[in-house]
């Protein structure tokens, strides 16, 4: 008999970015298992995802055990109970991996902060911006102060100029959010990272 693979799982479980939501909330609310299962009666599926029908608890524990496999609750709500027979190991592994993956996709945007001055140098600008560039590989929003001093301020010009420029050089990996506002003697910009088109 072929057994089906865990990522077949629970039917509770699939195919798409939900996955990893369900799985966090499972890990976080351990299925009952086996001795764990205490309803008198539940509705079984087998190993290879066929529909067993309502059994007795003993009579289903019991066919999990001749199987080599594990008795698995996995809708506790439904009457009544809905469990799979499976490895309940792999079963874990599987519900592990798309729980991390749910967690990379919900990553905290994170806000970096980049000061530069109406006097920068190039090889400084230069360098601010490949600092720029991995901030937004990486994810994360970037707020550009330019500050001025003195008499600086004056030169209002000076500062949309380079801000201009700031947004040239991240061409398209950038979306400017915030363009040019004036704070007292800070001009700021806020620049996004551009979401990436998924082929289909």
């Amino acid at each position: 008999m072929q057994r089906a693979s865990v990522a077949d799982g629970a039917d509770a479980f699939h195919r798409s970015d939900q996955q990893g939501v369900a799985a966090i909330a499972v890990l976080e609310r351990p299925n009952r298992k086996n001795d764990e299962i205490r309803v008198p009666q539940i509705r079984v599926i087998g190993p290879d995802g066929e529909q067993v029908g309502i059994l007795p608890r003993l009579d289903a524990l019991r066919m999990a055990q001749d199987s080599g496999l594990d008795l698995v609750e996995i809708q506790p709500n439904a009457d009544p109970p809905v469990c799979r027979i499976m490895d309940y190991g792999k079963f874990k592994f599987e519900l592990q991996k798309k729980a991390n993956l749910a967690k990379k996709k919900q990553k905290q945007i994170e806000i970096k902060e980049m000061k530069f001055r109406p006097g920068t140098d190039d090889g400084d600008f230069q360098v601010k911006m490949r600092a720029i560039r991995r901030f937004l590989e990486e994810g994360d929003k970037v707020k550009i102060n330019l500050r001025f001093r003195g008499r600086e301020l004056a030169h209002i010009d000076i500062g949309d100029a380079m801000l201009t420029r700031i947004a040239k050089e991240v061409g398209e990996d950038a979306v400017v959010e915030q363009r040019s506002r004036v704070e007292g003697r800070v001009m700021s910009m806020m620049i996004s990272p551009k979401k990436k088109v998924v082929p289909a």
